[in-house]
């Protein structure tokens, strides 16, 4: 009986000691699991700065060339020695435009060849006023605010 018992506390003692070796790998596979986890997780936390950064070089790119674009508009759609452009206010996707014109006719062609235009909606006349402040000339100071249209384009 004492070698049986001896024998089975043997068996239970190599269990054991099976058991523990066993629970000791586990736990090395947990911690460099958990340690891979953790590098995925700081991957996954650049990544996103970085997809977040791309995005933002993407607006850049899209609007870098807007104010250049508005400004040889601007200058292709006044009509040519009858009227000059004295303030260009651009604002988000507004654009308000102050001139002068030698008349009526004259800032009507010009909201009508900004309405013509693909990139703008909404020309609006604020005001025209006389003005007579040149060499005793009546001339037209204008102000008309339109929208900028949507870009139809992106950048791939």
């Amino acid at each position: 009986m004492v070698i049986v018992a001896g024998w089975f506390s043997h068996y239970l003692s190599a269990k054991v000691n099976a058991l523990n070796a066993t629970i000791k790998e586990t736990r090395a596979k947990v911690e460099k699991y958990n340690k891979i986890n953790k590098e995925i997780e700081e991957i996954k936390r650049k990544l996103d700065i970085l997809n977040k950064k791309i995005e933002v070089i993407r607006s850049l790119d899209l609007t870098r060339k807007a104010p250049v674009a508005l400004l040889s508009d601007m200058s292709q759609l006044v009509v040519d020695k009858q009227m000059w452009l004295t303030h260009i206010q651009d604002r988000a996707n507004n654009v308000q435009v102050t001139g002068i014109a030698l008349d009526n006719p004259t800032v009507a062609e010009y909201m009508t060849r900004i309405e013509a235009s693909d990139r703008y909606t909404h020309v609006k006349l604020i005001s025209i006023n006389q003005d007579t402040s040149f060499k005793g000339l009546s001339l037209k100071r204008f102000d008309i605010r339109f929208d900028k249209a949507p870009l139809k384009t992106e950048l791939k």
